[in-house]
């Protein structure tokens, strides 16, 4: 069991889980034609269609109750902090089966002629008094039985007054902020906490006008939205639940960190030496001290921006997002680009720093101006 849980330490690191979760993600939930007859052919649309769902649901239960009998994991699982995260977990795959269920049964009812399952529903008349209202009263009920049990059987995670002399060890953020502290370890305060923020708002707000595909309008399907749904759903599982996850199970003390069967070691130290752009062209890769003006130190830096900014849309536009572009045309198609390619940049800066110890793509500190 011990070699079990090393193995499942050594696989819970960033790199590893996360290189992992993308391997698999684009098969599970794919973005094109490609990808939707490779997971096909695979049999994973039966993965959600048949008993995938309950297969899912079975492998977590026995994670968790595996788990459950090492004491280092006990102590994060069941933190009164961390149940409604466990919760969570189980929220997130089981809606996310049901949807996606529905999708894949969709697309096989069109596929064979029929009109999607919610155009049948439609055809259904449901009455305010008395089904709606006895579901919102069961639910209602079934609710506040929970939150009685739950505030019987948990403790509330109160500690001692705030004293400004001892701070924790680690020292995290409400859940709902947990994401956006770990987006601290690879951005600068004003782009993970005022940016990216504002880009999610603005990008949500602005899905209505950029997405004009009248496919997939009022019924759940994945081929028909092939792109749509994939997008989403890795900003929504890949960074934000992943965030969220990693926050709150495998970061500790100094906020390094730790499997999940891993001892939580206060003196743990990882030696990690940061590099800004600028530092690895001139100093490691040209043998020179960095110049002393500021925008020729940092010209990689504002060159490698532009590029990724500025040159990789015309690309897409031409290769891979050309239907994309016809579609939206120029403006609604750049403004799409820039909410993605501003999204992609996070797991691209998560790999720069775990791989090459990058911190900064431009790092102007006389002017506060990190990226």
């Amino acid at each position: 069991m011990e070699s079990l849980k090393a193995i499942i330490n050594a696989a819970c690191a960033p790199e590893i889980m996360f290189t992992a979760i993308l391997l698999v993600f684009f098969f599970l939930f794919p973005p094109n034609d490609w990808f939707y007859k490779a997971s096909k052919k695979l049999g994973l649309n039966k993965l959600w269609t048949k008993n995938g769902g309950i297969g899912i649901f079975v492998v977590m239960i026995l994670f968790f109750a595996f788990g459950l009998s090492d004491d280092n994991f006990r102590l994060i699982v069941i933190k009164p902090d961390n149940v409604p995260i466990v919760g969570l977990l189980f929220l997130v795959v089981f809606f996310l089966w049901l949807s996606l269920k529905q999708a894949w049964e969709n697309d096989k009812r069109i596929e064979e002629g029929k009109p999607p399952a919610e155009a049948d529903d439609a055809k259904e008349k449901v009455l305010v008094w008395p089904d709606l209202v006895y579901i919102e009263l069961i639910a209602l009920v079934v609710i506040s039985a929970l939150l009685l049990v739950w505030a019987i059987g948990l403790g509330a995670p109160l500690e001692e007054p705030a004293n400004p002399t001892v701070s924790p060890n680690p020292s995290k953020a409400p859940w709902y902020f947990l994401g956006l502290q770990e987006m601290l370890v690879y951005f600068d305060p004003w782009i993970a906490g005022v940016v990216f923020p504002t880009v999610i708002i603005l990008g949500f707000m602005a899905i209505p006008f950029l997405d004009n595909n009248p496919k997939g309008c009022g019924y759940y399907s994945v081929k028909d939205r092939k792109m749509a749904v994939s997008i989403f759903l890795f900003f929504w599982l890949v960074l934000w639940i992943f965030l969220i996850s990693t926050g709150t199970f495998l970061r500790g003390p100094n906020w390094n960190f730790f499997g999940p069967f891993e001892y939580w070691d206060p003196h743990k130290l990882v030696a990690l030496t940061n590099l800004n752009l600028s530092e690895l062209i001139y100093m490691i890769i040209l043998k020179r001290p960095l110049p002393e003006n500021i925008f020729l130190r940092e010209a990689g830096g504002f060159i490698v921006m532009g590029i990724y900014f500025g040159l990789i849309p015309l690309i897409l536009a031409k290769t891979f997002l050309k239907d994309v572009y016809q579609r939206l045309g120029p403006v609604r198609y750049s403004i799409f680009i820039v909410f993605l390619l501003l999204a992609i940049s996070l797991p691209i800066k998560m790999y720069l720093r775990w791989g090459f110890n990058i911190k900064y793509i431009i790092a102007i500190p006389e002017f506060f101006f990190n990226i």
